[in-house]
């Protein structure tokens, strides 16, 4: 990793065939609940506090993260950086609230069709990952 690359953990929230996404104040892309790790914090303890920090959600239980995998991509709010994202899938422990630097919670089809504001990783990496997963992990309404 450079310089140029941003270190992030990310958590997707999947409910009713969509993903739940949000906005930071002062950007217009949406992304996954998350954020940088502080120094000596794993990928997933960062996860737990971001999420717990962003959305108000707990999700410090044994277990309650599943790696959905690591991905380079285009940083959406920082034009030239890359950003390393760890992800993770957890159930959803109750209703998110916007809390922090969130300024929009949205929840999206995995598809993805319709949304022209999605950051690169969730775009080209997660959602394609997600939808690979299939019913038992991400279920599609009908």
């Amino acid at each position: 990793m450079t310089a140029r690359t941003i270190v992030v953990a990310a958590v997707a929230f999947v409910r009713d065939g969509q993903v739940l996404t949000v906005r930071k104040r002062g950007t217009t892309r949406f992304m996954l609940v998350g954020g940088k790790p502080e120094p000596g914090e794993s990928a997933y303890d960062a996860a737990v506090r971001e999420t717990l920090e962003e959305v108000g959600l707990d999700v410090s239980g044994p277990g309650a993260l599943e790696p959905l995998g690591v991905y380079l991509a285009p940083a959406a709010n920082e034009p030239g950086r890359e950003l390393h994202s760890t992800v993770f899938t957890a159930a959803l422990p109750a209703e998110p609230r916007a809390a922090a630097e969130i300024a929009e919670l949205r929840w999206m089809s995995l598809d993805g069709e319709g949304h022209e504001d999605l950051a690169p990783m969730l775009e080209h990496h997660v959602l394609p990952a997600l939808r690979a997963l299939g019913p038992s992990v991400a279920p599609r309404s009908h």
